[in-house]
């Protein structure tokens, strides 16, 4: 029924729709992931992987989407663990840093090489079965 002053609730009922459907773009949180690998030698020496809430907020230009199926339930250190693969060939993309250094001594030689993901702010959407991360600039 049509009010005196106009169509009220019909435009309440498209704002609400219009609320409701960009909530799923607020449920996204952001997280600080970073990673290091050390190699001696041609033998794994060190790696490290760390994954922790942003404290603050972070750019809001992002890099494309990197979708991932979601087994573990809000935890992303253990989805992202289950699809390294996909997720370094991801990374790659953001900029590694890599620093290679040989040493001879003796006529012995050893080598000691570094990967490094930068400490980087990423974009992560949890849903029923699949994980959303975007890096963000």
């Amino acid at each position: 029924m049509r009010s005196r002053n106009g169509d009220r609730p019909f435009i309440r009922s498209i704002c609400t729709t219009i609320i409701v459907s960009s909530l799923s773009f607020l449920n996204a949180q952001e997280y600080l992931i970073s990673y290091r690998y050390v190699a001696k030698n041609a033998l794994s020496y060190n790696e490290s992987f760390h994954v922790s809430h942003a404290m603050t907020q972070c750019g809001s230009q992002s890099y494309e989407p990197l979708i991932l199926e979601n087994t573990d339930n809000n935890n992303l250190k253990a989805t992202l663990l289950k699809n390294f693969d996909l997720f370094f060939d991801y990374a790659k993309k953001l900029g590694l840093h890599v620093r290679h250094e040989e040493h001879t001594l003796n006529h012995q030689s050893s080598a000691f090489t570094t990967l490094t993901l930068k400490t980087t702010c990423f974009k992560v959407e949890f849903n029923d079965s699949f994980v959303i991360i975007q890096a963000l600039k």
